[in-house]
């Protein structure tokens, strides 16, 4: 639409407010005034910030004027997962079980690095309850929907991200993801994002699935996540996990071509079926990666679905959040929740122990398999979106939402960098998602392909709400 941002990226409206052809102000009420006329539709926000990002806005603009930004996402309107603690904003987990009161007195270590930054939080994203689905409904704020077809599911758990990232409500989005909940929803909205290696973005409080866990950016380019995670992937002494790392140069520039690069291309793992579709368009991306000079072997990575020890891991982590709870409060969880949840109180010390040993013999097999290889590919999703308000396709062959994500949960196990990248359209007119993975620590790997192939591969933006 004339007048309006909805294909702005972060990296072109810095380079226009250091410029001075746009300001923050206006940056900010075009998102603002985007999202009163599109959420009502897609229903990705749990909370806007208008008030505040607008006095943000004003005041970014007087430091750009003056040439003194106060960082590198300074007047970047942003918005934030509803499973991430945000001061002064409301951090309900999508459940009717936390209190509307609050208070909200602390900012995640995420939250903190991005607002430091100069980043606008403009609102806060939707989520199932406590993030526990590969979609995005729960009890407190109701279903978000796909903005590429609103009777359509934008997947999740980050699907509110997803859906705000697709439609430009905020440059920047921040998601998580302990078993694929930024790329399900980025490849069902044709956005990008990246679930880093496991330690490079700090997380506290603790999520309940551990290790499972991590924390990354959502957005319309592979570039705009790269300068995201260069404020998101800062040490922060609250994190008990990760040790307080630090990662790479996010803003490398990707090399001129991939030509030296060994890509190994799964079209299903040895095990997946995919629709003909997504795999069309997927064997068609996978000749730009040969023509930026990859050689690229069709060879499958090697091991056997992991999904019995992932659902271990993830119903043992489900049931953190019922020891918290009453008898009254559990009746009011999200019905599919609570299953997972009472399946985790029958795992034993000894499957879940045995769950972490074979996790740790496929994260080591994945180590050797990227001595060889310096990416993996497949289809980041076997299926396309389906009807929202549904755990599963419906009249599918699936029982629980892992059983239609495949792609995605392993390498939260092997804690790898992954990715999905928009690749193209399904027959259906619907967006389909290109899963790159490399080698733990490995990321700008991730990060480069993925930006050289965004130059010869179609953007995707929904012209309108459908």
């Amino acid at each position: 639409m004339a007048g309006t941002f909805e294909t702005l990226t972060a990296v072109q409206a810095l380079a226009r407010f250091g410029e001075g052809s746009l300001s923050p102000e206006s940056l900010v009420e075009d998102c603002l005034t985007r999202i009163e006329r599109d959420n009502p539709k897609v229903n990705a926000f749990t909370c806007v910030n208008d008030v505040e990002a607008r006095r943000l806005a004003i005041e970014s603009a007087r430091r750009w004027q003056a040439g003194t930004p106060c960082g590198p996402l300074d007047g970047i309107p942003i918005t934030i997962k509803d499973l991430t603690l945000t001061k002064g904003l409301p951090t309900r987990l999508g459940s009717t079980t936390t209190s509307a009161e609050g208070p909200w007195e602390v900012d995640a270590p995420i939250s903190r690095h991005l607002r430091n930054a100069g980043a606008i939080v403009i609102g806060k994203t939707t989520s199932p309850e406590f993030g526990w689905k590969g979609v995005t409904d729960n009890p407190l704020h109701g279903i978000t929907r796909n903005p590429w077809n609103t009777e359509l599911t934008p997947g999740g758990s980050s699907g509110g991200a997803g859906a705000a990232a697709a439609l430009n409500l905020g440059l920047l989005h921040q998601g998580s993801d302990a078993g694929g909940s930024i790329r399900i929803p980025c490849s069902f909205t044709g956005t990008f994002g990246i679930k880093p290696t496991f330690g490079w973005v700090p997380q506290w409080p603790a999520s309940t699935m551990s290790t499972l866990s991590h924390l990354g950016p959502m957005t319309r380019t592979a570039a705009d996540s790269a300068l995201m995670l260069s404020v998101m992937a800062q040490p922060d002494t609250r994190d008990g996990y990760s040790g307080n790392p630090r990662g790479p140069d996010w803003l490398t520039p990707p090399p001129a071509s991939l030509k030296g690069w060994r890509i190994a291309f799964s079209a299903n793992l040895g095990y997946v079926k995919v629709a003909p579709d997504i795999a069309q368009r997927v064997e068609e991306a996978i000749a730009h990666l040969e023509a930026l000079g990859a050689t690229v072997e069709r060879i499958d990575p090697g091991f056997s679905d992991p999904l019995k020890m992932f659902n271990t891991l993830w119903f043992a982590g489900a049931t953190q959040a019922l020891e918290k709870l009453d008898e009254k409060q559990q009746a009011a969880l999200d019905p599919g929740f609570l299953d997972i949840a009472r399946r985790g109180l029958d795992v034993s010390l000894s499957a879940y122990l045995a769950a972490r040993r074979e996790r740790s013999e496929l994260t080591a097999h994945m180590a050797a398999f990227h001595e060889r290889y310096d990416l993996l590919v497949t289809p980041t999703m076997p299926i396309a979106p389906f009807a929202a308000g549904h755990n599963v396709p419906p009249g599918e062959r699936y029982k629980d939402w892992m059983d239609w994500t495949p792609f995605s949960y392993p390498f939260n196990l092997t804690q790898q960098p992954a990715a999905s990248l928009p690749c193209g359209l399904d027959n259906q007119g619907l967006p389909v998602g290109l899963h790159l993975v490399a080698g733990k620590h490995q990321d700008l790997k991730v990060l480069h392909a993925a930006q050289l192939l965004e130059r010869s591969l179609p953007p995707l933006t929904p012209l309108e709400v459908v």
